[in-house]
């Protein structure tokens, strides 16, 4: 940080951020994708020096990771709700020929007003909470970096999981979760 000045400490903090994100998804990913009930735990492995990091100089890259857990709890409590959760294992651990179709016959199961409606609430949660953090950035000097990269984490929740569903409904094959 003493070498070149502010911007290069907020983007190793960021990038510390990025990483523990990673760690987590490549872990769950990895080895423990079939196993859902397990996701938001492993993902959330570095959360104590996320904890710890908001209170440091390292504050953006832990709001940005805090963030993308918070996006994550929503996205599976969402599946969970909708009934979604169930087909994960089958997902997959099915083969990549039968994969895309009950990643398909999943997706369209979200196409009932139930599931619509919740989708849509937890969308807009997201959206509020985001819009929130993002105006607090702006009444914050001393934080407001770390409140705009937790705004734009959480923000990207959306933009992710709805290219996600629209995959899985339009052509399952690019889906990331095959």
């Amino acid at each position: 940080m003493q070498f070149g000045g502010n911007k290069w400490g907020v983007a190793g903090s960021l990038l510390v951020g990025v990483s523990g994100s990673w760690l987590g998804g490549c872990l769950f990913w990895g080895w423990l994708r079939a196993h859902p009930v397990l996701h938001l735990p492993v993902e959330a492995i570095a959360s104590p020096l996320a904890f710890v990091g908001l209170a440091t100089r390292w504050r953006v890259g832990a709001g940005f990771y805090l963030s993308c857990l918070l996006g994550t709890a929503f996205t599976d409590l969402v599946m969970v709700l909708t009934g979604v959760m169930h087909s994960w294992p089958a997902v997959v651990s099915a083969s990549l020929d039968t994969a895309p179709l009950i990643l398909h016959e999943t997706a369209q199961a979200l196409l009932n007003p139930q599931s619509i409606l919740l989708v849509l609430i937890a969308a807009g949660l997201i959206g509020l909470l985001a819009h929130l953090m993002k105006e607090r950035a702006t009444l914050n000097s001393t934080s407001g970096s770390t409140w705009l990269v937790a705004s734009a984490a959480l923000f990207t929740t959306l933009w992710i999981d709805g290219l996600f569903l629209l995959t899985a409904l339009v052509e399952p094959k690019l889906s990331g979760l095959i």
